[in-house]
């Protein structure tokens, strides 16, 4: 039978209001049950959020430095754990072990980084135009904050967002996807037990559309941070409007890597590849366009395709495995959709494209990588968030139509350049509009103490990860003192 898991609501472990559950399966095998959750409604999401509003005060008022500690051992207990999490993660989730064994430790780290944050958070004392008067300036925490998290990194996106709001003082409600719910459960066990205040932090499973939409309307949710689909972020930030909570979005990509003519083809395969296909594609900085100089087009793609005929592909928990599948039936059909769409607009499929369904893929939500050629700008696979294991390739007469193409897109999250001119690397860090910048690096490597976050209709609100994070979820308080 599989492992029923409860809510954590003010300090306790509770079903369901309802009574109702949801299974979480394996997408690689949908004949494995990872665990039951419960199915958690809107009063299920008021509760929480009554609880973190009771308990807010208390935790802000243990000393920062003294919060912080607690993150540390937070991060001890979860290292303890880390290979039987890494497990859970990629059975629920899909992604290599490997991979999932990476997050952990990104979890790790964030947890550790945001705990020395609380001896860092600092103000200033500055002169005032007054005699006698000093001025002095200090955070606060913001109140209460709700985090709706994704499916495709679900420990690290709720660690890098809960662990500023709770070293800043913040009481958090945090919903994450009902696809894999089972990892940041895990983060909120070492969270308690490493001794956050009871009410202080909140886990509430279930649907967005219940349980995620009273965290978002809730008038004593004071902040949300939300990572996730651009329809649903959007939708977000009217209903935070309407309240004037403050409100952080992190959304979609379209992501270009530009290969220019001087660029060590093999390298920037390597790259690409790495960008492209890696955790599936679900990610949402990974390379979705590919921008080659029309000199080297035709090398260029003979070495990705048969690059990506390599692969392989397979249940993340066998060695040697490099793709996984999709989270579920509907993103394994939207993909295969979008190689319908882009074969019908003019593009040529070079490789893959096919659902893979014998032997030991009878039970998952496998698809073969896939490299679309001969791909333009107005095409829908040009424009639009695959989310998946599918590549387009686009010619480029130079770098300025290289980045012109880029940039012709109405996202603006991660970029990345292969070439070996530092004129051209720098030409082009001056001229991409994108948040995150790569030059001979993948697209989707990012790191956790610098700042995440893109430009145009990918991000909305101030940046996460790093010293910066801590604006969010913090309120300047200007104190004027005359003695």
């Amino acid at each position: 039978m599989a492992e029923r898991f409860l809510n954590f609501i003010g300090g306790e472990w509770v079903g369901a209001a309802a009574g109702r559950t949801f299974e979480d399966r394996n997408p690689a095998d949908t004949g494995e049950i990872v665990g039951v959750f419960p199915h958690s409604d809107a009063s299920d999401a008021r509760q929480a959020v009554g609880a973190a509003r009771h308990a807010q005060p208390a935790w802000a008022a243990i000393p920062a430095p003294k919060r912080g500690e607690i993150l540390y051992r937070a991060a001890n207990l979860l290292e303890a754990r880390a290979e039987s999490v890494a497990r859970e993660m990629t059975r629920e989730e899909g992604k290599t072990l490997p991979e999932a064994k990476g997050e952990v430790g990104r979890a790790i780290n964030i947890l550790r980084y945001f705990g020395g944050e609380g001896a860092r958070l600092a103000g200033q004392t500055m002169p005032s135009e007054r005699d006698r008067v000093v001025i002095h300036t200090f955070r606060e925490p913001v109140g209460v904050v709700g985090l709706i998290t994704p499916w495709n990194f679900p420990i690290a996106i709720p660690a890098w967002k809960a662990a500023p709001a709770l070293i800043a003082g913040n009481a958090v409600v945090l919903k994450p996807s009902e696809l894999s719910p089972l990892c940041a459960l895990r983060l909120v066990e070492v969270l308690d037990e490493a001794g956050v205040t009871k009410g202080a932090l909140n886990l509430v499973n279930g649907p967005g559309a219940e349980a995620g939409h009273e965290v978002v309307v809730n008038r004593d949710v004071d902040a949300i941070s939300f990572t996730g689909s651009e329809s649903t972020g959007g939708g977000i930030a009217v209903e935070a409007a309407k309240r004037r909570a403050r409100v952080q979005l992190e959304m979609g990509g379209k992501n270009p890597t530009i290969v220019l003519k001087d660029a060590n083809i093999a390298d920037a395969v390597a790259t690409v590849v790495n960008a492209a296909f890696f955790s599936t594609g679900q990610r949402c900085t990974a390379t979705s366009r590919v921008i080659v100089e029309a000199p080297i087009v035709e090398a260029f793609n003979q070495a990705l395709i048969e690059r990506t005929r390599t692969l392989r592909v397979g249940n993340g928990l066998e060695a040697g495995v490099e793709v996984g599948p999709s989270i579920d039936e509907r993103q394994l059909t939207k993909v295969l959709d979008y190689l319908a769409v882009g074969q019908r607009e003019g593009a040529r499929l070079e490789v893959g494209g096919e659902r893979l369904s014998d032997g030991a893929y009878a039970k998952g939500y496998f698809s073969s990588p896939s490299v679309l050629s001969a791909v333009t700008s107005g095409m829908r696979v040009a424009q639009e968030e695959i989310f998946g294991p599918v590549l387009a390739v686009m010619p480029a007469r130079d770098l300025d139509e290289a980045v012109e193409i880029a940039n012709d897109i109405r996202f603006g999250l991660s970029a990345g350049i292969c070439t070996s001119s530092l004129s051209s690397a720098y030409e082009f860090m001056r001229r991409i509009r994108a948040g995150l910048v790569m030059v001979n690096v993948p697209s989707a490597g990012v790191e956790y103490h610098v700042p995440f976050g893109g430009s145009k209709e990918s991000s909305m609100g101030l940046r996460e990860q790093g010293g910066v994070a801590m604006d969010f979820y913090t309120e300047w308080k200007t104190v004027y003192l005359k003695y």
